[in-house]
């Protein structure tokens, strides 16, 4: 069975101007088929987590079948 998690990941970055950052990603996975209960459980204590934390890049995925080098490199280009 699926299971809501958190996964804290500093990530290379390179930026189109050539400058390197290591931004520390929060991603908030709850796929498909975790239990309501579990999914009550994280998302609760999420908000709590990135503002103890000071996390400032916060994402989702609903399957870790989206979690993957571009499509981080897309949400992180946001923040330019």
């Amino acid at each position: 069975m699926a299971a809501a998690r958190f996964v804290v990941y500093s990530y290379k970055y390179v930026h189109e101007d050539g400058r390197v950052s290591y931004p520390l990603c929060f991603i908030f996975s709850s796929p498909v088929g975790c239990k309501p209960e579990q999914q009550m459980m994280y998302a609760g204590s999420k908000n709590r987590l990135v503002q103890t934390a000071e996390l400032t890049k916060v994402f989702e995925i609903r399957t870790t079948d989206d979690l993957t080098e571009a499509w981080l490199q897309e949400k992180l280009s946001f923040f330019r």
